[in-house]
C-alpha cells in the first residue's frame, strides 16, 4: 500500500473542522487522498476552508451544522451519504468554558454538555447506523485529559469529557459486531484557538501547565492528527474501545 495515500477513495466526516485541531485533522486526511465532508456552526469561516481546499484534488463538501441540533445533524448526515457512504467519522466539535464549579448556571452547564457529549452522541449514532448497514467504519471521539483527570474551574467541561471516554467505550462494546470501531484521543492543551481564548483570560494558566507537562510544551494540532489517523487506519484494524492519552507525559507520574 502507497502509504502517502492510505486514504484515497475513503469519505471522511470530521465535526468542527472550520479551525483549529478540527482543521489540521482534515488537512492530514486530505494529503492522503481522502474524500472530506466538514461539519462546523461557523459559516463565515467553513467558506474560508473551502476556499482553501480548493486547488486540490480532493472532492471537499462543507456544511454548516450545530451538531447540538438532532435535526441539522441528521438531515446534514443524510446529504453527506447521498454523496458517499462516510468510512471514517472525526467526531470534534466541543467548547471549552472556565467558571469555578460554585458559579456555573445552568445554560453554561447545558450548552456544554449539549456541544460536547449530547452533540457527539447525536452525529455518532447518525452516522454508525448507517455504517451497520455496511458493517464497516472506524470513529475516533475528541475527549480530553480533563476526562481522565479533573482540574479546577472546568467542571461541565470535565464531566462531558468523561462522558465522551465512557460512550466511546460503550459504542466500542455494542457496535463491534458490525465492524465498526469506535476510539477516543485524549490530548492535554493544544495549540488552537480555543486554547489561546483560554490563555487569554487566563495568562499565568500557560506557564503553570508548562511546569507540569514533563516534554514542558502544548501539543500540536499535527500531532493530534497523527494519531488520529492511526486509530483510522486499516491496518489497525483491532484497536477499539481504547481512550489514547496525548499528554507529553504529564500522567505518568
Amino acid at each position: 500500500m502507497d502509504n502517502n495515500f492510505r486514504f484515497r477513495q475513503k469519505h471522511l466526516l470530521v465535526t468542527g473542522a472550520a479551525s483549529g485541531i478540527g482543521l489540521e485533522i482534515a488537512r492530514h486526511f486530505a494529503r492522503e487522498g481522502a474524500m472530506l465532508s466538514m461539519f462546523d456552526n461557523n459559516e463565515q469561516q467553513l467558506s474560508l476552508v473551502a476556499n482553501e481546499f480548493s486547488g486540490t484534488t480532493n472532492a471537499v463538501f462543507t456544511y454548516a451544522v450545530d451538531v447540538s441540533n438532532r435535526l441539522q445533524v441528521e438531515s446534514a448526515v443524510a446529504s453527506v451519504i447521498a454523496k458517499q457512504p462516510i468510512d471514517i467519522l472525526i467526531n470534534n466539535a466541543g467548547i471549552a468554558i472556565q467558571t469555578p464549579f460554585l458559579n456555573i448556571e445552568e445554560a453554561e452547564w447545558r450548552k456544554v454538555l449539549d456541544v460536547n457529549l449530547t452533540g457527539m452522541f447525536f452525529v455518532a449514532q447518525c452516522v454508525c447506523r448507517y455504517m451497520a448497514t455496511r458493517k464497516s467504519g472506524a470513529v475516533v471521539n475528541m475527549a480530553s485529559k480533563n476526562g481522565l483527570d479533573g482540574e479546577f474551574g472546568y467542571a461541565h467541561y470535565n464531566a462531558s469529557k468523561a462522558g465522551v471516554i465512557m460512550l466511546t467505550k460503550t459504542m466500542a462494546l455494542e457496535l463491534a459486531h458490525v465492524g465498526i470501531r469506535v476510539n477516543a484521543v485524549c490530548p492535554v492543551y493544544t495549540h488552537s484557538g480555543m486554547v489561546q481564548d483560554l490563555m487569554d483570560t487566563a495568562p499565568e494558566m500557560e506557564e503553570r501547565m508548562r511546569r507540569v507537562i514533563p516534554m514542558g510544551r502544548f501539543g500540536q494540532p499535527e500531532e493530534i492528527a497523527q494519531a488520529i489517523m492511526w486509530l483510522s487506519a486499516k491496518e489497525n484494524d483491532f484497536c477499539t474501545g481504547q481512550a489514547i492519552r496525548m499528554d507529553g507525559g504529564m500522567s505518568a507520574g
